[in-house]
Formats: structure tokens, sequence, C-alpha cells
């Protein structure tokens, strides 16, 4: 096996992703349009998306990490919008792209259609999510959009399900369609509820982080696989399973939540950047299969596609915003009264990505036992890399513009900071009082000294946010609070060298450096913390 494609696939996309952030493109985009560059030049080996390794491999990690990011109190609070857009969209999306592809391309029966349609109707939102962050979309918008991602990938696939199940003759039915949707819907919900309390008891009750980290890398795998086992939607495994375990992450010993969060986030680095890069070195791959259809037909088949997939969302987007708000008294009581620009960003927020080109890669070579190919494949692979291209480069360019154009109003920093001091403030007095209790004890005497640097710590905390709000030093522009941690850190520096300078001259062993080093960075990492 020659693993130096594998490596310059992951060392050139993380690369690609470091330095698109020194750059205004969003680096999904600055990815896709480095593997087309890339994906001609002599040498370069193929890298064919494997449906076998991208769902059961790729998929689950990214979906756990994006969740256990996510608020599960945010998210119930958008269960509404995130429902029809993951489930009802995705449906009409299947129908509406699939009959307009039947339309649009001569002979194509309506079958492969709607295979068509249930490949490219899920958006994949982490393209969406990053500029939406970069731009400072409303809170409200962005979860909706993280909500849509987590959930719609299990309605595409069992869509795609039953319409493959038509095309190659095992006698699917309407009634068949539903009845799968809901063990697929129901079946990953509960194997979700079933896995998720074992596991978080396994994790608390694990006292050795690595031992606890090497859990959480499996977490996601085991959720995907014990779900398709039994026929169910591993995709809603692993998000029900990764909202509990991020909601409960408190609960978990500080030094794992330490290094999980610093493992998850390379893992989902890594991924993020190799799978936009995969995106566009596809291109080869696809047009070698086009055959017949080169040339003018396929790009008029492929702009037009495009048109309808952006035109679908914004026929679904604005209805399903406003009339349940018509149709009900009680959604009008508890929700604010949407504007028209909120819609306007999630309908053209709709790019597609890796999973439609996945779900696009397995379908079948052939139909009925092998007696025939399966109709228009290639075509449908290339519709589906087109429309992924596009809705990536033209939505993608233009989502930024068209935020800072519609004017979202700004949230405002010194309220967040005034509620985050409240919250401190609040903490920190019970959390006196608790040490009162204690040092009441005379199990815990302490001396003055060692108690006085505890209220110290208390009050430092209590004091951090407030400063924040304060006056800054008029020579350095900088805050009382954001100068104590300046200070913080050049002392510690400063201990650190002399450490260094200790097992250098062999005062000090190695084993005892890192011992030292490790004390100063958990200190280090503390006051960073802080400073964000």
């Amino acid at each position: 096996m020659d693993v130096m494609p594998l490596l310059l696939l992951v060392a050139g996309s993380a690369a690609i992703a470091a330095a698109a952030r020194r750059t205004p493109a969003p680096a999904p985009l600055l990815l896709v349009a480095v593997g087309l560059a890339v994906s001609y030049l002599p040498g370069v080996p193929d890298y064919t998306l494997d449906p076998d390794v991208v769902l059961p491999l790729l998929l689950p990690p990214l979906l756990h990490t994006s969740a256990t990011d996510s608020s599960y109190l945010d998210l119930r609070a958008q269960l509404r919008p995130v429902a029809l857009l993951s489930v009802g969209y995705v449906l009409f999306a299947t129908f509406a792209v699939g009959w307009a592809a039947y339309l649009i391309v001569p002979g194509l029966p309506l079958t492969a259609a709607l295979v068509l349609g249930a490949v490219v109707a899920p958006p994949d939102a982490v393209a969406a999510t990053a500029v939406a962050r970069r731009v400072g979309l409303p809170s409200k918008i962005t979860t909706i959009l993280q909500g849509e991602s987590l959930l719609n990938d299990a309605t595409a696939i069992t869509a795609y399900n039953v319409a493959l199940a038509v095309v190659v003759g095992e006698g699917a039915s309407w009634g068949g369609g539903i009845e799968e949707f809901l063990v697929a819907a129901v079946g990953g919900v509960a194997a979700g509820l079933i896995l998720m309390a074992p596991l978080h008891w396994l994790r608390t009750h694990l006292k050795e982080p690595l031992l606890q980290n090497t859990l959480s890398l499996l977490i996601p795998f085991v959720a995907y696989a014990a779900a398709e086992q039994f026929h169910a939607s591993g995709v809603l495994a692993v998000v029900v399973v990764a909202l509990y375990l991020g909601h409960r992450a408190w609960e978990v010993d500080f030094a794992t939540r330490l290094q999980e969060e610093a493992v998850w986030k390379m893992v989902a680095f890594v991924l993020e950047s190799a799978v936009f890069a995969l995106i566009g070195l596809q291109l080869p791959v696809v047009l070698r299969g086009l055959g017949d259809y080169e040339g003018m037909d396929a790009a008029w088949y492929a702009v037009a596609l495009f048109l309808v997939v952006v035109a679908a969302r914004f026929l679904w987007v604005y209805p399903a915003t406003f009339l349940p708000r018509m149709a009900s008294a009680r959604i009008r009581a508890r929700e604010d009264d949407p504007t028209w620009r909120g819609p306007v960003v999630i309908a053209w927020a709709g790019m597609r990505g890796v999973v439609s080109l996945a779900i696009a890669f397995s379908i079948p070579l052939t139909v009925e036992d092998g007696d025939a190919p399966f109709p228009h494949r290639n075509l449908i692979l290339f519709l589906t890399f087109t429309t992924v291209i596009g809705t990536l480069v033209v939505q993608g360019l233009t989502l930024p513009p068209l935020i800072r154009l519609l004017k979202f109003p700004e949230a405002d920093p010194q309220a967040a900071t005034l509620a985050e001091a409240n919250a401190q403030a609040q903490a920190s007095r019970v959390a006196e009082e608790r040490l009162d209790a204690l040092l009441a004890d005379e199990r815990n005497v302490l001396p003055p000294p060692l108690a006085d640097r505890l209220r110290s710590v208390l009050e430092r905390r209590r004091n951090a946010v407030w400063e924040r709000l304060g006056q800054v030093n008029p020579v350095t522009g900088e805050t009382v609070d954001d100068t104590y941690r300046r200070l913080s850190r050049e002392m510690i520096s400063a201990e650190r060298e002399v450490f260094v300078r200790l097992r250098d001259a062999r005062h000090i062993d190695d084993e005892m450096l890192r011992t030292l080093l490790r004390r100063l960075d958990l200190e280090e990492a503390a006051a960073f913390r802080e400073a964000t």
C-alpha cells in the first residue's frame, strides 16, 4: 500500500487551510480551488472518493465534533426551523430537483432523476457556518444552519436508499419508503438515546485522561456502527450522543477536557481540510466517465441543475419561515417576528459538500442482478460534482458580501461582558461561601497565607471580567486585565527559561523538567482562556 498520496493529501490540505487564515477567502473555498488546479498537474495520483471510507470513517467524527461544539439548548429552541430544513427541505429538494432533472435531461428516467435529487439535496453547512462566524452572523441563524447540517444527511441518505431501491428493481413502494424512513429516524435516535448515558458514565469513571480521550475518539464510530447494524441512521445516533456528551462535558475531569479539546480541534482541522481538497481533486475522475455527455449539452445540464437547486431552496425557506407563524397563534406568541433578511441568508447558504459526492460515488454500476448498467450513472456523478462546486464557489464567495450588505444588527460586546461579569460574580460568591464553610472544619485547617491565596484566586477571577469594562492604559491601549495577563505570561516565560538552564546544567533531569513545564503550561493556558 502506497501511503505517500495520503500523506501528501493531509499535509497539502493542512498547509492550504493554514494559509487561508491569512487571506479573506474562506478555507473550504480555497481548498476546493487548489484541489481543482492541482488535479491536472503531472504526477498527481487519482483521489477517488470511496463511500465506504467517507460515510463510516470521515462523516462520524465530523458530525461528532460539530455536535459537541453546538448548544443543545439553542438547538432545542430552534427545533422547528431546523426540522423544517433538515427533513422537510431535503425531501422537497429531492422531488423538486429530481423532477426538474427528469424534464431537463432527455432520456433520464424519473427514478434515476430522483436518485440525483436525493444526492444533491443535503447542504453541507461547514463552509456556511465558517463564513457566518467570520462576518458576525446572528447566533440564531448560525444555530439553524448548524442544526440543519447535523441532521439533514440522515434524511438524504434514507431518501437516496429508497430511490435507489426503485431503480435497481428491489420493489420499493411509497409505503415501504415511509417505513424505511421511520425506521432509520426512530432507530437512529433510539440508538443514540440508549448509548449516550453508558458512554457518558464511562467517560466520567475512567480515571486516566489518555483512556478517556481514546474513548472519546471511538465514540462517534461506535454510535454510527451500532445504529447501522440495525439499519437505523448512524448519523442521528452520532448527533444524539454528541449533543448529550457536549451538554454534560462539565462533569468530565478538567485534564480530560483540556486534552480532548486539543485532540478534536486537530482531528476536525485535518478532516475538514482533506475533505474539501478531495472535492476539487475529483474533477479528472468525474470527467473521464462522462462519455456521451461531453460538450455544451453537459454544461447546459450543469448550469440548469445548479439554478434549480438554488431556486428550490428559496421556494422552501420563505414559506417555511412565514407560513407557520401565519397559521399558529402559539408560534407567534412564542417566537420573535422574523425579518426578511434571515431567510435570505439561510436560503443562500445552501452549499453542498462531500456527503453528496460520497453518496453519488456509491451508486452501483449495474441494476437487476448486474444485467443492465445503472441509467446515466456517469451523468449523475458529473451533475453532482458541478452542483457541489457551483454552490461552494458561487454562493460561498458571495455569502460574506451578502451578509455585510444586509447589515444585521451587531451583537453588543459590552452587554456580553456584563453578563459574563454577573455570572462570575455569582459563582465567586458561592465559592467563597463554600471556602469559609470548609475552612471552619478542623479537618481543613490551612496556614493563613494559603487560605488568603485561595481567596485571592477568587478575587482575581471576579475582578478580571469587570476590568475589561474599565479604562485602557493611555500608553499601551491595554486594559488592566490585559496588562495583568501579559505580565503573567512574561513571568512564566522567565521561569521556563530558568528550568531549562537547570536541566542543561544537569541540576534537574528531563523528567522533572517536563513536570515543571506542564505546571507552567497549565497556568499559561488558564491565562490564555481568560484572555479569550
